[in-house]
């Protein structure tokens, strides 16, 4: 009898220890950030030059959260994209989830407390060159899915972010500098923006802590 009671012993610890060890959800993120490698190549190829335009630019000018697919629009792409276990209504809005926000590693369950961030905000892109392109082409900007321009973050760290670059804000979780760097890199090589000489500086001390 000592067996059969010894085998089961052990069966029941081999089905406790396959609950405890599953690994949690993976933390989604944007498609296509570079490799360390790839974005220290593609931050040395920008162009280095002081921001212009300051003053003409407006929000408007980047038409955002055009409708996606039936009645999702951008912001709630993403929404869907990277949160947990989301559940959306017939307009697409999330009525239940979670999401992780990789700027400040805070969690919330209430999507109108998650922003979507442009990681290089939309009047930065515009100082760095947006501001002579078409309006087609700042939407398609503005509603990027295939690259990393688009995060969902809390509303508060968006709101700290602001409009402003690596040299004068940088996300409060410290680990995440290197994957912000490379995310900020990739939509600047892929956009053919400028970089100014401070927000080049920031970014490679940034990269050094891949």
């Amino acid at each position: 009898m000592a067996r059969p009671r010894k085998a089961a012993i052990v069966s029941i610890v081999a089905v406790v220890l396959s609950v405890v060890l599953v690994p949690s959800a993976a933390k989604a993120t944007p498609p296509n950030i570079p490799s360390h490698s790839t974005a220290v190549s593609r931050l040395n190829s920008l162009t280095v030059m002081a921001e212009s335009h300051q003053s003409s630019y407006s929000r408007d000018l980047f038409p955002h959260w055009v409708t996606i697919t039936g009645s999702c629009n951008t912001r709630e792409q993403v929404l869907k994209r990277d949160g947990n276990n989301v559940v959306v209504n017939s307009s697409c809005y999330p009525t239940s989830g979670s999401w992780y926000s990789p700027y400040d590693g805070v969690t919330r369950t209430n999507p109108a407390e998650i922003s979507i961030d442009h990681v290089v905000p939309l009047a930065e892109a515009w100082r760095s060159g947006a501001w002579a392109w078409t309006t087609a082409r700042r939407q398609t900007y503005a509603n990027d899915l295939g690259g990393p321009e688009l995060w969902a973050v809390t509303g508060t760290v968006n709101s700290s972010k602001g409009d402003r670059d690596p040299a004068a804000w940088k996300p409060p979780l410290a680990s995440f500098h290197c994957t912000y760097a490379r995310a900020w890199i990739q939509v600047k090589w892929y956009y053919s923006l400028t970089v100014d000489s401070a927000e080049k500086s920031a970014l490679n001390a940034m990269l050094n802590t891949c």
